[in-house]
């Protein structure tokens, strides 16, 4: 009989995510304490939690936001089925990219509200028709959010369109209940000087007036723009919903954001990193002066060396522009990576961090160890990147602990 073979989820060898739910939550109300009592706090989830894992991001944060914001309705769906597993009340959950005509049958059916982003959406009219008419008093409203486009040039309805563009909705109010009317900032996190941010707010708050009055809508549609960086330092933008995403996360926008925290407000929020990317050290062995390391011999010990292979590699989202440059962190030690960053392993000097028989090492390649840490923003100015890059191309594949 042949050997029965058990599949796992994560290598046991691999490079690993800890995530610290205190430090999110801590996050979530430091935003809380910035915002008047009334508006709604979103945490956005897309993008995999920023890089920090869906499913755990969820697991930590459900239970401490108003509402969810994902990019894919398959994400939204995974919710749902999360809070029927569990049975926890819904939240309310809001996808904010593209979705095909069954799918928003289906947000309709599970009460997930979607982004209403062009007058394609009129297209989806057959399909929403269709189910109402199989499903009979069964049916429910699709929610939905006018996507504006006030200065971004990506998705959303153009100023100039409102009054010509949104007769679809105005035909089909049965089969789709506008709830709030939205925006996206372009360039708050890039420029301290905000004009162009408040010509995007007033250009939003014009497409709600005009909105409201085409619809001939008798209810307060929800209005919301603001995001990590606007929430702390443009209280115009907060109206009534934030979406919260980087900063959920412990991580500041930019320094252009942090720079304008500082003149804008009395003390600097405290936002606290999540997360922590750590990896076992594969071997250890000593390099004699004068030997080549690495792929294309580009490091050359200048003396006799100690160095650990770790078993990580821009396979698993570590940058390769590291290579010859970057750190890590050994018994709180900076530990250089020797040649280049290959696919599946990195090479770092731990001379300094390890005694002569030491055979095993634990290296934290983003986060604290001792006194001293490697952030995701010091990684992305090494790989000529934002923090945002860093965080989210972190492998899916790795293993993600919630630790405390």
């Amino acid at each position: 009989m042949a050997e029965s073979v058990q599949i796992i989820d994560h290598e046991d060898c691999a490079s690993w995510i800890e995530l610290s739910k205190s430090a999110i939550i801590k996050n979530i109300n430091t935003y809380r304490s910035q915002m008047e009592s009334h508006i709604i706090l979103g945490g956005v989830i897309k993008g995999n939690a920023y890089g920090h894992g869906f499913q755990e991001i969820l697991e930590c944060i459900h239970g401490y936001v108003d509402v969810l914001f994902v990019i894919s309705p398959l994400d939204a769906f995974k919710i749902r089925k999360f809070e029927k597993d569990n049975e926890l009340v819904q939240k309310r959950v809001i996808v904010l990219g593209a979705i095909s005509p069954a799918e928003s049958v289906l947000c309709a059916k599970k009460v997930i509200e979607v982004a209403i982003t062009g007058p394609f959406w009129e297209n989806y009219i057959s399909e929403l028709r269709k189910s109402e008419k199989e499903k009979g008093n069964s049916y429910r409203q699709l929610k939905a959010h006018l996507h504006i486009d006030t200065g971004l040039s990506r998705e959303g309805f153009m100023l100039e369109e409102i009054q010509t563009k949104l007769n679809f909705l105005k035909e089909n109010n049965d089969l789709i209940y506008v709830q709030g009317v939205m925006s996206h900032f372009a360039n708050t996190e890039d420029v301290t000087e905000q004009s162009y941010a408040f010509e995007q707010i007033a250009k939003l708050d014009k497409a709600y007036d005009l909105i409201t009055e085409e619809l001939n809508i008798g209810y307060k549609l929800e209005k919301h723009i603001a995001q990590s960086a606007s929430t702390l330092i443009i209280p115009a933008s907060h109206y009534d919903i934030a979406r919260i995403g980087i900063s959920l996360y412990g991580l500041w926008p930019s320094n252009e954001t942090k720079l304008s925290a500082k003149v804008v407000k009395s003390e600097l929020p405290n936002l606290k990193p999540v997360l922590t990317w750590k990896c076992h050290s594969q071997s250890i062995k000593k390099i004699s002066a004068g030997t080549y390391i690495g792929y294309g011999c580009s490091c050359r010990a200048d003396r006799d060396l100690r160095v650990a292979l770790l078993p990580v590699g821009y396979f698993d989202g570590y940058p390769r522009l590291l290579s010859n440059k970057g750190y890590v962190l050994v018994n709180g030690i900076r530990c250089k990576i020797l040649g280049r960053v290959m696919m599946n392993h990195i090479i770092v000097d731990v001379t300094e961090a390890t005694r002569e028989n030491t055979s095993e090492v634990v290296a934290t390649l983003l986060g604290k160890d001792g006194n001293e840490a490697i952030s995701a923003e010091q990684i992305a100015d090494w790989a000529q990147t934002i923090n945002y890059e860093v965080v989210t191309r972190i492998g899916p594949h790795l293993k993600r602990l919630v630790v405390d």
